[in-house]
């Protein structure tokens, strides 16, 4: 590189005002330990040289990070704020360079981004064959963290569950879902349920992300129970079966789901009704520039070979 432009680039980080991972390790280090001198036996340096680059660190952000009570060591409000976001950056390299350190030297990588259980459940089971198919196209699956995770960039196809109206995306319709009412056998009444609001009785397990669920489920039926939104709360689906499995409760799930479990009767249907999506469904969906992108155009039809087969 020409020395001019090495120059110049350094220029423009410096009036980005980056602080260097040296400095950030360092602060997260002090932070944990709440001591420089552990910190720097941990980062294998002079206490003096961490000492150095926080202060160089407050002096970047202009707060002071840490200060002293009673002779010992704590966070500022200023730096317990900037301690969160530092995390964040520090474990998002890390999991950069651990995976370049994987890669392998494929040609393409595709960033599929995915629910956790629908892609535990549903995806990577379809995926055994992929490899074998396309060697070149390495996969990156990662857990979906924002609805807006595609049009920003962070991935290159998503799969989701909702209406297709994603602005500046192209959706393909993969299938609907129906919603059943399982619990393990040993939860379920020896005497058989006259009517689903019973069901409150045994605690309805709730879903976070689908705080309706319980009460459409009733309500389709034309039942009404004052029990609909009480209940453990669960983040995803993953966490509702297991509670389900050991008893905690009733769960309403998606049946393709717990097809397994069903089969294994790991879990019953405790009432016989299964509530069909409408107005939502999953969706593999892809920026409208990437359209013809040559690995795009063939996770889709790989993807779509694989609704008409089961998992293996």
């Amino acid at each position: 590189m020409h020395p001019r432009a090495s120059n110049r680039e350094t220029i423009m980080l410096n009036k980005r005002h980056l602080p260097s991972i040296a400095a950030l390790q360092c602060f997260e280090a002090v932070t944990r330990h709440l001591s420089f001198t552990r910190a720097a036996e941990e980062l294998n340096l002079t206490q003096s040289a961490v000492s150095k680059q926080v202060a160089q660190l407050e002096e970047l952000v202009q707060h002071l990070l840490f200060q002293r009570v009673r002779r010992r060591l704590q966070l500022t409000p200023a730096g317990a704020l900037y301690l969160a976001e530092v995390r964040k950056i520090l474990t998002q390299i890390e999991m950069s360079t651990h995976f370049l350190r994987s890669y392998g030297g494929e040609t393409e990588v595709l960033r599929v981004s995915t629910p956790s259980t629908f892609g535990a459940r549903w995806l990577v089971p379809r995926l055994k064959g992929w490899r074998l198919r396309h060697p070149h196209i390495h996969l990156d699956l990662i857990n979906e963290q924002e609805s807006d995770d595609l049009i920003k960039g962070r991935c290159d196809v998503s799969f989701y569950f909702g209406q297709a109206a994603i602005p500046g995306a192209e959706s393909v319709k993969l299938f609907g879902e129906e919603l059943v009412a399982v619990c393990s056998p040993e939860s379920l009444p020896d005497a058989p349920l006259s009517d689903p609001t019973q069901l409150s009785e045994l605690v309805l397990l709730q879903n976070a992300f689908r705080p309706e669920a319980w009460h459409e489920w009733f309500e389709s039926q034309g039942y009404h129970t004052d029990h609909s939104y009480h209940g453990p709360r669960f983040e995803t689906f993953y966490m509702c079966i297991r509670a389900a499995q050991v008893g905690c409760g009733v769960a309403l799930l998606p049946r393709f789901l717990v097809e397994e479990e069903l089969a294994e009767n790991k879990l019953v249907i405790a009432w016989d009704y299964a509530l069909p999506s409408t107005n939502s469904a999953y969706y593999l969906s892809y920026p409208e520039h990437t359209a013809d992108v040559p690995k795009i155009r063939v996770f889709l039809q790989w993807m779509l070979e694989q609704l008409d087969q089961p998992a293996r």
